[in-house]
Order: structure tokens, then C-alpha cells, then sequence
């Protein structure tokens, strides 16, 4: 292991909130899929929170486990292998460094462009790695355009596939994330992992291990832990549906605090839209004489904006109709 001085460390502290004693969550919407009533509960639990749990999923846990077991062998290769996968640009293995914006994290990780053309699949991974991804994105894809159709249907949309077509379309932007927090070795409280952020894509799917560490932030800007469940997924609402939905549903800002003491691992599928995808409120959601609260935007427009800005940037801001006004 490599020694790293108490300087080095302190650059991961949490400094935009005095010290962190979070109390665990234990209200999360949780939504079983297989239930008569789980389109009410996800747009309630969309406009309540931006953030929910789901069960009955659908997806094996032979499939979560084989990629869970590969990204470990990755993760648990010498350094120099691991960086043969890198640098980030945007994809590939990063390892404390987040972006382009001088964020940094307690975490090594691998960004994945899960388009079938991917040049992911040029890079040097595990054997299997490949086939195990593909194999877990499809899954989760399909549950999350599933989701997003049951969303569209209890919000009487009558183009139900509104959202989930932009995830199926061949261009779409969506891309995978595999994050690995080692444990550290000073151990220190509030240790930032990732740091606060909303996601700028329509929606994301999360699967973490048993290690705690995901936080969010409730409507009064307090903060809360989230018991991890290996069975299950959380489902976060992106900066691109609080768009489309006029802001009924909320983007939820969330963070990792890493564990000192145990390693954490999560997967995360960002489903976003082709990059030429125009981004507004639906009209078909716009009540008599309600205004839209953006502008208008592409998605690579929108892309573009959010990730020459740092991780805590209020990324909508600059789209927001009454900001233009200002």
C-alpha cells in the first residue's frame, strides 16, 4: 500500500458542511415492482424525494454477482494493469481525480461508453469483463425503460415510451460506472468518496454492496444515510426529467462518504439521450396557463455545461427560465 501523508489525506475531508453525523434513512420509498400500485408510488416518490428503492426487480443475482466478481479482479489488479485502462477520457479508469474540474475522491473507478460501438472493449480488462457488463447493462436498461414507461403512464402521458425511447434509441447517450472505494489508510471521519452532485442524465439505476457510505440531501438541506441493500436498486431522478417534468420530479443531490475501514463497490447505469435530443418541459404535462421553468437545450448542450462545472454546481441553474431574467 502506498503511505500518504496526513496533508494528502486532508484534501479529502468533507469542507462545505461542519462535521458529518448523518442519520440513517429509514423512510426510502420502497417500490415492489411487482405490486398493482408501483406506478403510484415511483411518481409519488419522484415528486416527494427524486430517489427510491426498488424490489422484485426482476434481474438475477448470478448476473450482479458475476460483474460484482469481475470489477473486483480489476480493482484488486497491481496498479500498473489498472492504469493501462487509463487515463479517463472520458472513459476509462480513473483513480482520486473526478473530471476536469480539480473534484476529487477517495475512489478509483471505470467509466464505461456502453454504446455497441464502444471502444471499452479495446482496453485491457479481466477475461469475461466484457460479456458480464453487456450482459448487466441490458438488464438494468430494460428495467429502467420499464420504470420510466410505468412513470409516463401514471402521469397520463399518452405516449407512454416518452422516455424510455430516448434509452432505447441507438444513439443514446447513456453510459456505465463502476466505483470502488478502498478502504483508507489514516482513518478519518468524513472522508469524502464522491462528492455532492445531482446527475445530469434522465435517470439512474445504483447497486452498491453492503458497505455504507451513499448519502443524500432532503428538501431542507439535511443530510441522510442510506442503508445499503445488495439485493436491491435505488433509482435516482436526473437533471434532464426534473426538465421534462416542469419540476414535479426532483433531482436529488447525493454523495459518497467513504468507509474507513471497508472497501465499498457500486454500479451505476446513467441512462441519458442522444446528444442532439432536445430537452423542455413535455407540453402534455403543462397545465393551463403553467410556464415552463426552462429553456429549452440539447442534451449535449446541457452535457457540456454540466461537466465543465464542478461536482457541487447547481447545473440546472443557468437553464432556468428566471435566471435568464436576472
Amino acid at each position: 500500500m502506498v503511505a500518504l501523508s496526513q496533508s494528502t489525506i486532508e484534501q479529502f475531508f468533507l469542507k462545505t458542511c461542519p462535521p458529518v453525523n448523518p442519520l440513517t434513512f429509514p423512510n426510502i420509498p420502497l417500490i415492489d415492482l411487482s405490486k398493482p400500485d408501483s406506478k403510484q408510488l415511483i411518481v409519488k416518490a419522484c415528486q416527494d424525494v427524486g430517489f427510491f428503492k426498488v424490489v422484485n426487480h426482476g434481474i438475477s443475482l448470478d448476473c450482479i454477482n458475476k460483474l460484482e466478481s469481475e470489477a473486483t479482479k480489476f480493482f484488486s489488479s497491481p496498479q500498473l494493469l489498472k492504469e493501462k485502462a487509463g487515463p479517463p477520457d472520458p472513459f476509462g479508469y480513473g483513480n482520486k481525480n473526478i473530471g476536469r474540474n480539480g473534484d476529487v475522491g477517495w475512489v478509483e473507478y471505470l467509466l464505461l461508453d456502453v454504446k455497441p460501438d464502444s471502444n471499452y472493449k479495446k482496453l485491457e480488462y479481466p477475461e469475461n469483463f466484457h460479456c458480464v457488463v453487456d450482459d448487466y447493462v441490458t438488464a438494468v436498461k430494460k428495467m429502467a425503460c420499464n420504470i420510466l414507461e410505468m412513470m409516463a403512464d401514471e402521469l397520463k402521458i399518452e405516449q407512454t415510451n416518452v422516455f424510455s425511447k430516448l434509452l432505447m434509441d441507438e444513439q443514446s447517450d447513456s453510459v456505465f460506472r463502476v466505483n470502488y472505494y478502498p478502504p483508507c489508510p489514516v482513518v478519518q471521519e468524513n472522508l469524502i468518496g464522491f462528492g455532492e452532485h445531482t446527475d445530469p442524465q434522465i435517470i439512474s439505476v445504483l447497486r452498491s454492496d453492503n458497505t455504507s457510505g451513499l448519502e443524500i440531501s432532503l428538501q431542507d438541506g439535511s443530510w441522510v444515510s442510506v442503508p445499503p441493500d445488495s439485493e436491491s436498486f435505488f433509482i435516482n431522478v436526473g437533471d434532464s426529467l426534473q426538465v421534462m417534468t416542469n419540476g414535479r420530479f426532483k433531482s436529488i443531490k447525493h454523495r459518497v462518504v467513504a468507509n474507513t475501514k471497508k472497501s465499498r463497490m457500486s454500479m451505476i447505469y446513467f441512462g441519458g439521450p442522444p446528444l442532439n435530443e432536445k430537452i423542455a418541459p413535455l407540453a402534455s404535462l403543462l397545465e393551463s396557463e403553467e410556464d415552463s421553468l426552462y429553456n429549452e437545450f440539447t442534451w449535449s448542450e446541457y452535457k457540456n455545461s454540466a461537466f465543465n462545472s464542478a461536482l457541487s454546481h447547481n447545473r440546472l441553474c443557468s437553464f432556468e427560465k428566471f435566471s435568464s431574467k436576472k
